[in-house]
């Protein structure tokens, strides 16, 4: 089979920069990190309520894991000792009818120090699943259930 021709590379690329125009879409990761004790990582940003899984957006570039990973860095001061298992992608209707969250359980890692607060991240812990923050939210409170509790998997986040 022969290579497509310019006229087939332009109006597929023409195709993909109108479809991006019209129906943007964003995608980003959110890590259950579970330690031996059953303990579950959570985060509480400075600029919004709430204590939430650790995560956040794909970068340009960036796969899924390595997104994932560098989130964990970044918010929990976490090193995959293993690849995290990819447990759902889900659609985020609160914030657009166009954002995913891709979700994954990371069991294997470790941890090089408690993460400090700073200007992003107010507070980072490892919290019993019968002691969560009052705080968490409903997402993260589903994620959960679904994940210990065998709660049936909802298409949202």
């Amino acid at each position: 089979m022969s290579e497509p021709g310019w006229r087939t590379l332009l109006t597929t690329r023409l195709v993909v920069l109108g479809a991006m125009a019209l129906r943007p879409m964003t995608l980003g990761v959110r890590g259950l990190v579970v330690d031996a004790e059953r303990r579950v990582l959570l985060v509480r940003h400075t600029y919004i309520a709430g204590f939430y899984l650790p995560g956040g957006g794909v970068e340009p570039g960036e796969t899924l894991e390595q997104a994932l990973a560098r989130e964990l860095a970044e918010e929990g001061n976490i090193q995959l000792d293993a690849p995290a298992e990819l447990h759902g992608v889900y659609l985020n209707r609160r914030i657009s009818k166009r954002d995913h969250v891709a979700f994954y359980i990371a069991r294997a890692f470790r941890q090089s120090a408690p993460r400090a607060p700073d200007h992003e991240i107010a507070e980072a812990a490892f919290f019993p699943l019968d002691q969560l923050p009052e705080t968490t939210t409903p997402a993260t409170r589903a994620r959960l259930a679904e994940v210990f509790a065998a709660a049936p998997p909802s298409p949202y986040w």
